[in-house]
């Protein structure tokens, strides 16, 4: 059984959560002059009102490819893809304006830019290589897992690895090019069936998974993980003090 945390009474203010579940969380009577929300969410009532739908819309305002993101058919895929390569090239442009130094830099306690690019290629060893392509050890060395996952097998994780852009770069390539070709071969049919498990354990578990949530999961990735460096590049790109 879930234990329930009583926060009555508590001044809270300024309080970080990172990588915490708050499903089911409500909150009475509380006030905040600022608060930011940063995360997934399937229903957000504000003042007995679903908000969702408003930031949803919102951010399909601001970000006119993002309702491709959100791909129903095989060409859909492929589009959303093309999209995903030119967006990264143009973010990886500005990225070599920096000096090599700032892009290991984090930016309020987020990842690195040469770490965000790490995490992608394990993103897409997990569910290309490994869940959608059957090969049960894909992990490149130099990906990084995510920060709460707990040690799996076969999964290296050093965060102390510090590659050079290029380096990183080089490793990505290899990844974008083999989800490519899987999308250059994807039909509508494909999507509607499920992987066949791997059998050796590892991550994600052994265990058949749609097909169309193997690419949703690295298509997603790839699109919020450019968002969150092109918001850090801002940061590191102002003039320091």
């Amino acid at each position: 059984m879930a234990v329930v945390h009583d926060f009555t009474g508590a001044n809270l203010a300024g309080a970080r959560f990172r990588n915490v579940d708050l499903s089911g969380a409500v909150m009475r009577g509380v006030y905040a002059s600022t608060l930011e929300l940063d995360g997934a969410f399937d229903r957000l009532t504000v003042n007995e009102v679903d908000v969702m739908p408003l930031v949803e819309a919102e951010l399909d305002r601001r970000y006119p490819e993002r309702p491709k993101m959100r791909p129903q058919t095989a060409a859909q895929h492929r589009e959303a893809w093309e999209i995903l390569e030119r967006l990264w090239w143009q973010t990886g442009e500005r990225a070599r304006r920096l000096p090599p130094a700032r892009l290991h830099e984090r930016v309020d306690g987020e990842w690195s830019f040469i770490e965000t690019l790490r995490h992608l290629v394990f993103a897409t060893d997990a569910w290309i290589n490994r869940a959608l392509l059957g090969e049960p050890f894909p992990f490149h060395p130099l990906g990084l897992p995510h920060e709460e996952m707990p040690p799996a097998h076969g999964v290296p994780n050093d965060p102390a690895a510090r590659p050079s852009l290029d380096e990183i770069l080089a490793v990505r390539a290899d990844r974008t090019a083999t989800v490519r070709g899987v999308l250059d071969g994807l039909t509508d049919e494909r999507l509607t069936e499920m992987t066949e498990p791997v059998p050796e354990p590892g991550y994600p578990p052994s265990t058949s998974y749609p097909v169309r949530r193997c690419l949703s999961a690295v298509i997603t990735e790839e699109w919020q993980h450019r968002l969150f460096a092109e918001r850090d590049l801002d940061a590191l790109q102002r003039p320091q003090r």
